[in-house]
């Protein structure tokens, strides 16, 4: 049987059912993506609807790369061609799975499937982090890919060779199911607030149940989430439900991790409003970002934008809402109205976690709020087999064990245990692999397929867990880092970027240390709990377990992530210091991020001390200005979690300036470093931000108040205006504020100033 024939019976099954089909074409490169010619060219698929992602230019279709694969977000084809030979790139895979329309062919041009693990190519290279090299890449994801698209279902198998010789064809790919019986189209509801013309754009009976609910944006206090699947069509629902609000005379704002997310929505509402001549100016030259009628407007922001609500929404459409985390979701909740749209399994992000850790914001914010599900696919038939297979291949659907599993944990059943899994471990049980994965997923909203590859095949990333009767209750995926030689530190040093290594690269290029990877660590990429045993200090187990293991194997543990109270005070009770932040805030998270080290070794000890010192002198002096603009609770914490102070080194009148602030705090302005390198001191100090202590040396009650802390931080540090603190803090005016800084300075110099304040003091009583 030739390729054509291979096609064309594929192709034919796949329209008769409006499912999809993947044709995989193994051998050379050019021998592959010529037999992708002619089986593209024996079908009846026209070359516009086709689309080639990868390297060679010489293919007859629009090409994309793979590292550009994002483009596909929100995009229709009749076929795709994903070109494996220069790199398998896991999260471009998924991105074309989902682009492929029903009745439309997948074809994937592959090395030889027998030679194909064993072979490396430019994706094997971004997983082979210095000092490691691209042989030491194991092929486990590649050889358990193959495994799955020689067992699954719709898949049809050509090896082709080098061109010369007659294809073999391995498997026809073909299913014989019944044929797809077509279902009539969805009814607008009755009474619907939204014009017909809208509903009649809805292709199934759950697009149209979605719409309806979205016609609740049109009134404050209300807030929606829609879950689905991808493909489910729910970009499409907000898109037609945003341009019926528009064409009511409400601004829509829109945000999603990136402009191209939200494409479908935009262009779902530009249909809308050119259906009802309502789109001001010329449909074709418009802004793609901004869709204006006489009365309302859609428009987009990037989400760390779109959270400050710029010139007062009338509601906000949160795209691929899971992507993003918790702390910047929770800023939505200000909007007067809120969509929040979500895809339950795919690389965006994770439905579970978002339920988990932001459902119950949501449920105590003042926000009426509505569920929707859409479980109907909009461009394919339910039970498509290459929609079963990426999910299974990519695990987009792998979640945490259920609940029922674990819930017992840390209770009264026997302690977890620790293990160590290597990837012979996870891919001899599906079932393992799947809650560890699972599990990171659901805990965090930056986990993608190519991680999955990376938890596989890196040569630098190890797992631990915590499991209770074989199930994964704690886990945490571990990269090693350092140990670099003389001339990959020197290239750091001179601004070269070294894969793989981020804190070595930021403690030598970002802050001058060109010894910073002599030392090895082990930097924490990942660490989450099962939500069901959550609270029961399993993390901190898993983190001691950990430290125990790799104490004398590496110099240091560290992380970096985006910076919150609750995660910063996690960290340091675990024993791990600040020793920098971030000066700009991470588009996805909003978050500025903290890197922590917790020393294991004498060296590791050196390269931690002299950071801590450096981010203490250095400190006050970033809070003024890059982030003058952090949360003071987050400032609060990080100084908190530095394991080391400063000399406050003071004059004899400084002294005397900080004693005049407790009796009129104006003083401080005219000489704000004092104060400022107190406020450091007490917040560093051992025991300053919680305690103080008495005259044996025991601990008392706290010096502060945290409202006191936060007028310290945002005044002494940030430098913000009286106004600005006064109206923040809750003082009713510039004066008190004042006064309130002064008191809060008078416990400081009785606690640091000693001999150096009494007299001042007592001659201002």
């Amino acid at each position: 049987m030739t390729v054509d024939r291979v096609a064309n019976a594929l192709r034919e099954e796949a329209r008769a059912t409006n499912e999809r089909r993947l044709l995989v074409l193994a051998g050379e490169g050019e021998a592959t993506r010529a037999a992708a010619v002619d089986a593209l060219d024996a079908v009846d698929i026209e070359s516009r609807d086709v689309t080639y992602l990868g390297e060679s230019e010489g293919t007859p279709w629009e090409r994309i790369t793979l590292a550009s694969a994002g483009d596909l977000l929100g995009t229709t084809h009749g076929a795709l061609v994903v070109d494996c030979h220069e790199a398998c790139r896991p999260n471009a895979l998924g991105r074309a799975v989902g682009a492929v329309d029903g009745g439309g062919l997948l074809v994937l041009c592959v090395p030889s499937l027998d030679s194909w693990p064993d072979r490396r190519d430019g994706f094997d290279e971004s997983l082979a982090v210095p000092p490691f090299d691209v042989a030491d890449v194991a092929g486990n994801f590649r050889r358990r890919l193959v495994g799955l698209l020689r067992a699954h279902p719709g898949i049809a198998i050509v090896d082709v060779g080098d061109g010369t010789t007659e294809p073999t064809v391995e498997r026809d790919g073909l299913t014989e199911p019944a044929p797809h019986r077509p279902v009539d189209p969805p009814a607008a509801p009755d009474d619907a607030a939204f014009p017909d013309s809208v509903y009649r754009r809805c292709r199934t009976d759950d697009q149209v149940t979605a719409v309806e609910a979205l016609e609740a944006l049109g009134e404050p206090g209300t807030a929606l989430v829609v879950e689905a699947d991808r493909g489910r069509g729910k970009s499409s629902a907000a898109g037609l439900a945003a341009g019926a609000l528009a064409l009511a005379g409400r601004d829509v704002l829109v945000t999603a991790p990136q402009y191209r997310g939200a494409a479908e929505v935009f262009a779902r509402a530009r249909e809308v409003l050119v259906d009802a001549r309502a789109l001001a100016g010329d449909p074709d030259e418009s802004d793609p970002t901004l869709l204006e009628t006489s009365q309302g407007r859609v428009r987009f922001e990037k989400p760390t934008t779109a959270a400050e609500l710029p010139d007062g929404p009338d509601a906000v459409v949160v795209d691929e809402a899971a992507a993003l985390p918790v702390g910047l979701l929770e800023r939505f909740l200000d909007a007067p109205a809120a969509a929040f749209a979500t895809t339950v399994h795919g690389y965006e992000g994770a439905g579970r976690g978002f339920s988990v850790r932001f459902r119950d914001r949501l449920e105590e914010s003042d926000f009426d709020v509505t569920d929707v599900s859409m479980t109907d696919p909009i461009r394919y038939a339910a039970g498509d087999p290459v929609e079963v297979w990426a999910f299974r291949a990519l695990l987009l659907d792998a979640g945490p064990a259920v609940d029922s599993l674990v819930e017992d944990t840390g209770r009264d059943s026997p302690s977890p245990d620790y293990r160590a899994f290597d990837a012979a471990d996870l891919l001899a049980d599906e079932h393992l692999l799947r809650e560890t994965f699972g599990l990171l997923v659901a805990a965090h909203y930056r986990t993608e397929p190519s991680d999955l590859a990376r938890l596989l095949d890196a040569p630098n990333v190890t797992v631990r867990a915590l499991t209770h009767e074989g199930h994964v209750v704690s886990v945490a995926l571990l990269a090693r880092e350092g140990n670099l030689p003389a001339d990959l530190r020197a290239h750091m040093y001179e601004g070269g970027r070294v894969r793989g290594n981020m804190i070595p690269d930021v403690l030598t290029s970002q802050l001058r240390d060109e010894d910073a990877g002599v030392p090895e660590g082990l930097r924490v990429l990942r660490i989450a709990t099962h939500h069901a045993v959550r609270s029961r200090g399993l993390g901190s187990r898993l983190l001691a377990e950990v430290r125990s293991e790799f104490a004398e194997d590496v110099d240091w543990l560290g992380t970096g992530y985006g910076a919150t109270p609750e995660l910063l005070d996690f960290w340091r009770a675990n024993g791990f210091s600040t020793v920098h932040l971030s000066t700009t805030r991470n588009d996805a998270s909003g978050e500025y991020s903290a890197v922590m080290l917790a020393p294991t070794s004498d060296a590791g000890r050196d390269l931690a001390d002299r950071h801590s010192r450096w981010f203490v002198d250095r400190v006050a002096a970033m809070l003024s200005d890059p982030l003058d603009d952090m949360d003071p609770d987050v400032v609060r914490a990080a100084l908190r979690s530095v394991d080391g102070t400063t000399d406050l080194d003071l004059t004899e009148w400084e002294w005397r300036l900080l004693a005049g602030m407790t009796g009129g705090a104006g003083i401080f302005d005219t000489s704000p470093r004092p104060l400022r390198r107190l406020t450091v001191r007490y917040l560093t100090d051992a025991g300053g931000p919680t305690t103080g202590e008495d005259a044996d040396g025991e601990p008392s009650e706290a010096l502060l108040t945290p409202r006191q802390e936060r007028l310290l931080v945002r005044k002494a540090l940030q430098g913000h205006s009286w106004g600005a603190v006064a109206e923040e803090l809750d003082f009713h005016s510039h004066g008190q504020c004042m006064r309130a800084l002064g008191a809060a300075t008078r416990p400081l110099l009785s606690r640091f100033g000693g001999s150096k304040t009494t007299q001042e003091l007592e001659r201002l009583k």
